[in-house]
């Protein structure tokens, strides 16, 4: 499945909803599914803009969400009419490319993953019953009781 990291604190807002497009200075023409990842690295100046102040996850898979088309910004006041959409601060809106995504789904557990630069492949091992719980190689005892419903 495709992955994409996206800076804490903007992953966030992705996953809880409120940031529906994804500002890139390069296009693509993947349509589809994808796997939203956090790098080890939070953009403090934008959570002090933005007022966030809670504990974020790094360095890990926290969702997935549908990439269903890419718009391009011809001008800054095409950017700034859609900043409700991408929370970008002015000094990011040299960014011409906006992801729309939709379908946002969050994980109750975050994966731990080593992310990349653009779209990049993650293979997530299948699950298999074992002992009546689902387990699967790469979710251990702390994570696999997010897949049946305990916590």
């Amino acid at each position: 499945m495709k992955c994409l990291s996206v800076s804490q604190p903007f992953a966030d807002l992705i996953i809880s909803g409120k940031k529906t497009i994804e500002l890139r200075n390069w296009n693509t023409n993947f349509r589809g599914e994808f796997l939203i990842h956090t790098p080890i690295k939070i953009r403090t100046e934008d959570c002090k803009r933005l007022k966030i102040t809670k504990k974020l996850v790094t360095g890990a898979i926290i969702g997935k969400a549908e990439l269903y088309d890419v718009k391009k910004y011809n001008s800054s006041k095409e950017l700034k009419k859609d900043q409700k959409f991408h929370f970008a601060s002015k000094k990011f809106q040299d960014k011409t490319f906006g992801f729309k995504i939709k379908n946002i789904k969050q994980l109750r557990i975050p994966i731990p993953w080593k992310g990349q630069l653009g779209f990049f492949d993650v293979e997530l091992p299948k699950t298999r019953i074992k002992n009546k719980d689902i387990v699967t190689d790469i979710v251990d005892e702390e994570y696999r009781y997010q897949w049946i419903g305990h916590h």
